[in-house]
């Protein structure tokens, strides 16, 4: 199976940037599923209707989220008639609407896709280890699902490592989001699965961590608000991660970067 993940799309510059460069991926790397995280594509905060609309017309197959899941109120009742819509696995049982895994019929094959959130300078929701293992018992790679992949949104990057870890040989992908900054550490772990601590953006570049730079320079340099973060608007990049996996095993063969825009030094994998 040959799937890409795309990390946190911000704003209309990310929206527009997925919707350039997508198609054209899929038909380029032959991609049989495409998962984006679109918990900033709504102004920088947040899911709607709407802009998950735009990602699946791009060619998303399943969208993951995180602690921006529900910044708009639309996606409280959105998530709940759009299956391919995910939030954190990790919220208390009973509190919020939506999943947090779903296990996907995609061109033929079982794609199991997974988002939790990370507790370590997070909003501290249930453990996302025990979340985890959980899920895989449930859904086993190999025998359940062709395909497994887990998008942990995190600030710290050793909960991203562990996670990681946790998971080598029984998934096909661990993949960080969150910081909005590609790390340049993708591989393939001792027992199979592919991992990178962090995706990167899918965004403008030229401010900070997606937002227009004048607002975040202010802060840090007065520590005052000078007024609301605004998505920055220029040109996009998009970043993430192509994974190639055994059709048998479900382990990963293949893992490169993917990086494609005017922002960043660019990294496309070869068919």
């Amino acid at each position: 199976m040959r799937l890409a993940f795309f990390g946190d799309v911000v704003g209309r510059s990310g929206r527009k940037a997925i919707s350039k460069y997508v198609p054209r991926l899929r038909e380029d790397l032959n991609l049989d599923a495409v998962i984006v995280n679109g918990e900033n594509a709504a102004g920088g905060f947040g899911i709607t209707e709407a802009t998950a609309g735009e990602l699946y017309d791009a060619g998303a197959d399943v969208i993951t989220l995180g602690n921006h899941s529900f910044d708009n109120a639309n996606a409280l009742t959105y998530i709940e008639r759009e299956p391919r819509l995910l939030r954190p696995v990790n919220y208390p049982a009973g509190t919020a609407p939506g999943k947090g895994a779903g296990l996907y019929d995609i061109g033929g094959y079982r794609l199991l896709v997974i988002n939790v959130l990370g507790r370590v300078f997070m909003d501290s929701l249930d453990d996302p280890f025990v979340a985890i293992q959980a899920e895989l018992d449930a859904c086993p790679l190999g025998e359940i699902a062709d395909a497994i992949l887990v998008d942990i949104h995190a600030e710290a990057t050793s909960e991203k490592q562990a996670m990681g870890h946790v998971c080598d040989g029984r998934v096909s992908l661990v993949v960080g989001t969150h910081q909005h900054v590609p790390t340049a550490d993708t591989r393939i772990l001792p027992n199979g699965t592919a991992y990178q601590t962090d995706a990167g953006m899918c965004g403008d570049y030229s401010g900070v961590i997606g937002m227009d730079k004048a607002e975040p320079i202010h802060r840090f340099t007065t520590r005052m608000r000078g007024g609301r973060f605004e998505a920055a608007s220029g040109e996009g990049t998009v970043c993430g991660v192509f994974v190639e996996t055994d059709n048998k095993t479900g382990l990963a063969t293949r893992a490169e970067p993917i990086r494609i825009g005017p922002g960043l030094m660019g990294h496309l994998p070869l068919v």
